[in-house]
Formats: C-alpha cells, structure tokens, sequence
C-alpha cells in the first residue's frame, strides 16, 4: 500500500462522490479510479460499492477507513511538529562550558534575564561535538587552530595565592622557583587550567607537591586561606577572593598567562541565536578586561 493511495482512498470515503473527488485532489477522475482499482486488488476486497447512483463503503471499506485515520492523520501534523521543533531548536543554546564556569553561569543567568524565551543546556565534556558555543581554557599565545568557527580570545594573569599568614604575604611579587617545595592547593587534574599550571611548575624546574585537589575555587580557596599550602589563581575569571585569608601575589618568572576562548561552532543549528549570546560575552569579557 502506497500513502498517497491510502490518502485517496479515505478522500473517497469521506465524500463518496468520485468527481468530487477528484476536484478536491486536483487530479484527474480516472487516476483516482484506477489507485482505488490498484488498492483492492492489492487487499483482495472490494472497499466501495454502488447504491443507486451512488457509491458507499463496503464493510472492509468503513475497516479500512477507521484504521487509517489516525494514521494519515499524524501523517499530516509531521511538517508542523517538525517546524515547530526546529523553533524550539533554534532557541535552545547548548554551552559546553571546560573553563571559566562560575563566570559563564552567571552571564547566562544575566543573558536569560533580558532573553526569557532562550533556553540553555549547560555541559561540561570536552568530548561533546554537538555543541553551539564551546569555552575553554588553553596556553598564552598558543597557535590557534584552523576552523570556519569564530574564537574570541580572553588573555588573563595567573597569581600565586598564599595565605595572608604567610611570609611571602607582604611581597609585591614571586617567582614560582621560591615555592618549589611547597604544598600546593589545585584544581582537579582533568581540568585545563590544572594541566597550565603544572606546565608553568615544570617551566619552573619542579613538579608540585599536590597535596589535596578540590573541582571547586571556593573549596581551594579555603584550604589556601587555612594555611595548607599555595595555589595558583586566575586574574579574572575566579570567584572574589576578598576573604581577608589570603594574599595574591604576581609571579614575575615564568610568564603565568592563559586565555579563555569562547568558540561559536558555525554548525549550530542555533547560529543566529548562538551568535547574539557569542556577541554578548564577548562584551562581557571585554568590560571585564577594561575594570
């Protein structure tokens, strides 16, 4: 059985009127016919049968009819359902957030704010491919990758943090050699800017003494302030660190910089969408760059 033979059929059923039929399907009153011929003699029934000068259902007919309906009916709601899922779709963001996530939260909670009808799905997989804007966390100055996807780069200084009982506390500044044999607070090893600074160490001449890693800053920045030990803290992108617990110094050897890149995949099934929420940090980042 053929859909559009399905359709002419129960076409026929509701009128039962052949040229009437026909008009309202814009086809020609044989073709109709012969695709009500085909059908029964694919089922091997009659489905319609003369009264008179009229045709009506047979039994396999009015069978055939009701099986039908909800059948074509779905059938018809699909382009409907579709557009209206590609809507939903294009005012869905899906953000993969590797980087920066106190920040980025907090701007989609601003961004939701003045754009109540965008939705955000919020992941954190480097694995993920689908994604409509990506931000991570990679080396100063690293050679960008070749892609039609549009970047915003983010460059931000990295301080070492100490406890403000600490000797080096009143320094202007540090070179990370000074606290080779430290203690140090970090960041779970699977997160970027953990894999940064321990290159920053190595660059150093040492490999840091880890001695408890926390996935959250607030966690790290307890355990600093709590004299632990020392640990490594982004400019910007970290949550306000004016507990009073601890002192941030800047490193004046190695170079501690890292960018944030915010990427907008040109794939995105929302990229006009993606574009505008692209478009507002990266004047959020550059507010943040001009305080």
């Amino acid at each position: 059985m053929e859909i559009t033979q399905l359709k002419y059929f129960y076409a026929l059923a509701q009128t039962q009127h052949v040229t009437r039929t026909a008009e309202q399907l814009h086809i020609a009153q044989p073709s109709l016919t012969q695709s009500i011929h085909r059908l029964e003699k694919e089922l091997n029934v009659k489905l319609f049968k003369t009264s008179g000068r009229n045709i009506v259902l047979t039994d396999c007919g009015k069978y055939l009819q009701k099986k039908i309906e909800p059948v074509l009916k779905a059938l018809n709601e699909i382009p409907e359902e579709i557009q209206s899922i590609t809507g939903d779709r294009k005012k869905m963001l899906k953000i993969n957030v590797l980087a920066a996530s106190t920040l980025i939260t907090d701007t989609i909670i601003r961004y939701q704010k003045e754009h109540p009808e965008v939705r955000f799905q919020i992941v954190q997989n480097i694995e993920t491919e689908d994604a409509d804007i990506t931000i991570f966390t990679r080396e100063f100055f690293q050679q960008p990758q070749v892609t039609r996807d549009s970047f915003y780069i983010f460059s931000e200084q990295i301080f070492l943090a100490v406890p403000k009982t600490s000797h080096y506390a009143t320094r202007t500044s540090i070179a990370l050699q000074e606290v080779a044999g430290k203690n140090f607070i970090s960041l779970a090893g699977t997160k970027g800017l953990r894999s940064i600074c321990d290159r920053f160490c190595l660059h150093a001449g040492f490999k840091p003494n880890v001695v408890f890693e926390s996935d959250n800053a607030s966690a790290v920045k307890n355990l600093i302030g709590a004299s632990i030990g020392v640990g490594f803290w982004p400019q910007h992108t970290w949550e306000s660190h004016d507990s009073g617990s601890m002192a941030l110094l800047p490193i004046s050897e190695p170079d501690c910089r890292r960018d944030i890149v915010v990427q907008l995949h040109h794939e995105s099934e929302s990229l006009e969408e993606a574009f505008r929420y692209y478009e507002y940090l990266v004047g959020f980042f550059e507010k943040l760059k001009a305080d």
